[in-house]
C-alpha cells in the first residue's frame, strides 16, 4: 500500500508542504485537515481586503479544496485535529460541521497549526466587536461590520506589523482611530529613531497614538465594547483591533510528545524533522535557526512558512531537503512609507553579547536632479571589531522595501560592512543616486 501523509493546517506550510510532497511522490495519498473555512489564502492581504484594495475573499486565496483535489490531494476545512497519537500514528479530528469525531491513520505527518492571536486575560475581553486578525473569516466579520455598522470610533491595541498596517486600513471608515501601544514606541523590532518615523506617519494621517498605555479593560454595553481603558484614559471605541503578537499553537504538538524547543515553538531540525520520527512541522508553530545568532528563532512570517512547508513536504515524500535559516527580513507599509528591517536592531544584537556599533545616514532613492526622489534612511547594525554585518533597517517613501533584500543577502552571506561597500549596483537616474544610500551607510560604517 502508498504511504499516507496527514497534513495539520491547510494555510500556507501545510498546503506547500502537501504540493510539495504530492509533485516528489505522485503514489503518496495525502490528506489535509483545516479548522478555518479555507486554505492556501495569503493571510497577510487581510489589512488589505478590510480596506477594500481586495475586493473578493476568494482573490485571497491562491488554490481551493477542488483544486487541490484535481491533483489527487484529499483537503477538509472545518475539520480540527484534536489529538495525535504517535505510537499508533493516527489521529483524532473532529468535524467541526457535523460534530462527528472520528480517527485517520498516517505514516507521515506534518504539523502545521500556525501561530494563535495573544489574548490576555483582560477584563471585558470577550465583548463583542473585539476582533483578532488571523484567518479569513476573522477578516470577512471586520470589513463586514465597517461597511454595514459603520462605526466612527475603534481603537487598535498593538503598535506592532499588524496594527500599523490597520490603522491605514480602518482609516478611511472611521473618523476617530486610536492606536494603544504598552511599549515606549511602536514596532518594538525596530531602533527608536526608525519606530518613530512610523509613529509620525501615521499621526500625519489623522491617527492618534497613545504609547506606555497598557490596556487595562474593555467597558461595554448590551455585551458590545464601547471603550478601552488605557494608561488611566478612556478611549471610546466601537469597534477595537486586538494586535498584541502572535504565539506558537503548539499545544497540540506538546500534548503528543512532541518537543518544543526555548522559544515555546516547535523544535526541528534544517530538514523540518521533529524529535519523534515521522513527524515534521513548519510555518508559525515551528521554531528556525537564526543565521545571525546561530540559536533558534521564532519570527512567523509567510515567507519562511512557505519554504519550511516545501521542505518538510519533499523530505516527508522521500526528498532531502534542506532549509537554510532566516535572518528576520520584514517590510511593512505605513500609509506613505516603507518600513523594513532584516537581521538585528542595536538592541537586539546587545542582547545576543555582541560589541555593537552602527551607522546611520540620510539620503534620496533618486539621483538628486531626477525628478522625485524621496528621502531614504538607512542604519546599518555591525560588530565593532569584525566590522561583521549582524542588522540593517529602512524607511522612507520610495526605495526601502526591495533595497533590504540586498542586505538580507549579506546576512546569508556573513559579509563585513567593506563586503557592502564593496558592491557593483545598478545606476540609472530614476532609480538610484550615483553612490546608493546602501553603499554610502557601508562606507560611513567603515569608517
Amino acid at each position: 500500500m502508498p504511504e499516507r501523509m496527514v497534513v495539520i493546517g491547510g494555510v500556507a506550510a501545510g498546503m506547500s508542504a502537501a504540493a510539495k510532497a504530492r509533485r516528489v511522490n505522485r503514489e503518496m495519498e495525502i490528506v489535509a485537515y483545516e479548522k478555518s473555512g479555507y486554505v492556501s489564502y495569503g493571510s497577510c492581504g487581510i489589512p488589505y481586503f478590510i480596506k477594500g484594495d481586495i475586493e473578493d475573499v476568494p482573490d485571497l486565496v491562491v488554490r481551493t479544496p477542488e483544486q487541490f483535489a484535481r491533483s489527487g490531494i484529499e483537503v477538509h476545512v472545518h475539520h480540527e485535529v484534536l489529538k495525535v497519537d504517535t505510537e499508533g500514528r493516527t489521529v483524532l479530528v473532529r468535524d467541526l460541521e457535523t460534530g462527528q469525531e472520528f480517527g485517520d491513520h498516517y505514516d507521515k505527518l506534518i504539523l502545521t497549526t500556525g501561530g494563535r492571536a495573544t489574548k490576555p486575560p483582560i477584563p471585558g475581553i470577550d465583548l463583542k466587536h473585539i476582533y483578532t486578525l488571523r484567518v479569513v473569516e476573522d477578516a470577512v466579520a471586520v470589513r463586514s461590520f465597517l461597511r454595514e455598522r459603520k462605526p466612527e470610533r475603534a481603537v487598535i491595541v498593538g503598535g506592532g506589523y499588524i496594527g500599523l498596517e490597520m490603522a491605514e486600513a480602518l482609516s478611511p471608515y472611521v473618523s476617530d482611530l486610536t492606536v494603544v501601544e504598552m511599549l515606549p514606541q511602536v514596532l518594538p523590532n525596530m531602533d527608536e529613531e526608525f519606530a518613530t518615523m512610523a509613529a509620525e506617519e501615521i499621526q500625519r494621517n489623522g491617527v492618534k497614538l497613545a504609547l506606555e498605555s497598557p490596556v487595562e479593560a474593555f467597558d461595554g454595553r448590551n455585551g458590545e465594547v464601547r471603550a478601552v481603558i488605557a494608561g488611566g484614559k478612556t478611549y471610546p471605541a466601537d469597534l477595537v483591533i486586538l494586535s498584541v503578537g502572535v504565539r506558537p499553537n503548539a499545544a497540540l504538538a506538546r500534548d503528543a510528545g512532541i518537543a518544543l524547543g526555548p522559544t515555546g515553538a516547535v523544535a526541528v531540525n534544517d530538514r523540518q524533522e521533529t524529535n519523534v520520527p515521522g513527524v515534521y512541522s513548519a510555518g508559525d508553530v515551528a521554531e528556525a535557526y537564526h543565521l545571525v545568532t546561530g540559536k533558534p528563532a521564532y519570527i512567523p512570517l509567510g515567507t519562511t512558512a512557505n519554504k519550511q512547508g516545501r521542505v518538510a513536504g519533499e523530505n516527508a515524500a522521500g526528498g532531502k531537503a534542506t532549509f537554510g535559516g532566516v535572518v528576520g527580513t520584514a517590510v511593512v507599509k505605513v500609509f506613505g512609507l516603507e518600513v523594513a528591517r532584516t537581521g538585528l536592531t542595536v538592541r537586539e544584537a546587545e542582547k545576543e553579547g555582541f560589541d555593537v556599533a552602527s551607522a546611520t545616514i540620510k539620503s534620496i532613492s533618486r539621483a538628486h536632479y531626477y525628478p522625485g526622489h524621496k528621502p531614504l534612511h538607512v542604519k546599518l547594525v555591525f560588530e565593532r571589531g569584525t566590522k561583521r554585518l549582524l542588522g540593517a533597517q529602512m524607511v522612507g517613501q520610495e526605495g526601502a522595501a526591495l533595497r533590504i533584500d540586498v542586505l538580507a543577502a549579506a546576512l546569508h552571506a556573513h559579509w563585513t560592512v567593506e563586503d557592502v561597500g564593496n558592491l557593483d549596483m545598478a545606476y540609472a537616474p530614476p532609480f538610484a543616486p550615483v553612490w546608493d544610500p546602501i553603499l554610502i551607510a557601508a562606507n560611513v560604517a567603515k569608517k
